[in-house]
């Protein structure tokens, strides 16, 4: 029997993105958003839920661009701290050693060492709630080599992103493979196709 807990998002699991931006005055910033996905595929878009009083909501409003940056579970440490402090009172690249690389296509940084970052355009705002989403059209897509597969894919096993768990304030990385999409739930058509 399902009980009634209020209202709650447990979308598990959340993705652990680190946005990278500018600020006003050029310098390196990102942090973790684990409010964000998907938006299209065509055209290929993603957005982030910033709250207003963030470093990186005003760093987005003005420069019109930010990344999205997918750290591998070996970067968890330096991926927490990038959620845990602010940019405006602290320089999360030098605390972090990591690297922040210009963008090849928008004016915001990429994390170096992180194998996924996706450089986006913002091209809308919604304000909700206790956050505004940023929905960004992807203009360049970076991944590192050694993580792509024979097709030319990201594959999730070498990429190994983290994954966060919201309520919890945990931490995961991905588990095996338990079927494959489009083709397992076919299974269940099997007899009933006349």
């Amino acid at each position: 029997m399902k009980v009634d807990i209020g209202t709650h998002t447990p979308l598990y699991p959340a993705p652990d993105l680190i946005v990278g931006t500018y600020d006003s005055n050029g310098k390196a910033n990102a942090m973790a958003a684990a409010w964000g996905g998907v938006c299209a595929s065509t055209p290929p878009t993603v957005a982030v839920s910033v709250r207003k009083e963030r470093h990186t909501y005003h760093a987005i409003e003005e420069r019109k661009a930010f990344t999205v940056n997918i750290p591998s579970e070996r970067f968890v440490a330096e991926a927490d701290l990038f959620g845990t402090i602010s940019g405006c009172d602290n320089d999360k690249f030098a605390l972090t050693g990591l690297t922040a690389t210009r963008g090849t296509c928008v004016d915001a940084p990429t994390v170096e060492e992180f194998p996924i970052s996706m450089e986006c355009r913002l091209v809308q705002t919604v304000e909700i709630g206790s956050h505004v989403q940023f929905i960004g059209e992807v203009v360049a897509c970076l991944v590192d080599e050694s993580c792509l597969d024979p097709q030319g894919r990201p594959d999730p096993d070498m990429v190994k992103p983290i994954i966060f768990m919201p309520g919890y304030g945990r931490y995961y990385g991905l588990g095996q493979e338990i079927g494959r999409a489009y083709s397992i739930g076919r299974n269940l058509l099997k007899g009933k196709e006349e």
